[in-house]
């Protein structure tokens, strides 16, 4: 009960976050970040009547359905709740940060907050700033099994049936959202929005929001990558490092016979992974214990198995 309590209170505080990302630093620059609210944000240029969450509905009904089916009733439950609020909640927000129906309409950023969060003259840090937030956002949502809908729908169908990446796939939907943005806002097709000056370059940075985004929400759901592969090759037994490495680090490793290819003498190759902490101290310890050992230090992409993350399913979210 605990651990399904705490999952529904992450992926509402993933919405909040990721409608807060696009209210304040996305939507009111013309900036399109791909999925369906990059969408959404080119179509309300459209019809400036209709809000971004409105939009936001009428893409994720039908993909919603599409949840249901193809990706399993429980998560479709999560995914329902999380893309009905989310609308809801930028929706909200949008509503009580504006002072008129016409800045609304405009989505005015220099009447925002009444003024106090204009970030026009700042569109590089409003653009990171707003998809570092949609990132996190879309990160605690994905990690607690659910989605927000739109494109994480659509890469979760791809990851399952076509074997995409999840993240990947996202970089491939978004890429055709911000060419439509290109060509609606950057082009003029849905009028300047006020953002005319810089039009045709907002889709530079809906490039870096994509980019961003991606980068936090493969972070959010995988942590950081900071595991490191050590191979030791030594002509002796390396008795003091199988203890410290068993004793002191609290890890195995695995010993592989093996022989010099020119000199044909036996040798003794130690297999580990460490994370990035207790590399220094490792190598001193691999120096006292033998000065002439062969050592290789290298990235672990993952780590899988004992005291390390545990294997995925199938149907497991695999962002990278």
């Amino acid at each position: 009960m605990k651990k399904a309590v705490c999952g529904w209170l992450n992926v509402l505080l993933g919405c909040i976050i990721m409608a807060a990302g696009f209210v304040y630093f996305i939507n009111p620059y013309g900036i399109v970040p791909g999925g369906v609210y990059g969408a959404s944000i080119v179509l309300q240029s459209l019809f400036p009547s209709i809000q971004v969450g409105t939009f936001g509905y009428m893409f994720d009904i039908p993909l919603l359905i599409l949840s249901v089916v193809l990706l399993g009733a429980k998560l479709g439950t999560r995914t329902i709740v999380a893309a009905l609020i989310t609308p809801f909640i930028m929706n909200a927000m949008s509503y009580l940060s504006y002072p008129t129906r016409e800045a609304l309409e405009a989505l005015d950023p220099a009447l925002l907050l009444g003024g106090r969060l204009d970030m026009s003259a700042d569109l590089m840090l409003t653009t990171i700033i707003g998809a570092v937030l949609i990132g996190i956002g879309e990160g605690l949502v994905v990690r607690n099994q659910a989605t927000t809908g739109g494109s994480d729908i659509v890469a979760m169908i791809l990851q399952k049936y076509a074997h995409i990446r999840f993240s990947r796939a996202i970089l491939m939907v978004d890429a055709v959202v911000v060419g439509f943005g290109l060509v609606v806002i950057g082009f003029g097709v849905g009028g300047d929005g006020g953002t005319s000056k810089l039009a045709w370059q907002l889709s530079f940075y809906s490039l870096i929001a994509i980019f961003v985004t991606s980068r936090v929400l493969a972070f959010v759901i995988n942590g950081a990558k900071n595991d490191k592969l050590i191979f030791v090759i030594s002509d002796k037994e390396l008795e003091t490092l199988r203890k410290y490495i068993l004793e002191d680090l609290d890890r195995t490793a695995t010993r592989i016979k093996s022989s010099g290819l020119y000199t044909g003498n036996d040798k003794e190759m130690l297999f580990l992974v460490v994370s990035y902490k207790e590399v220094a101290e490792l190598k001193i310890k691999i120096k006292e214990a033998d000065p002439d050992a062969f050592v290789v230090v290298t990235d672990a992409y993952d780590t899988y198995g004992d005291g390390w993350k545990t294997l995925p399913s199938h149907n497991e979210l695999q962002p990278e």
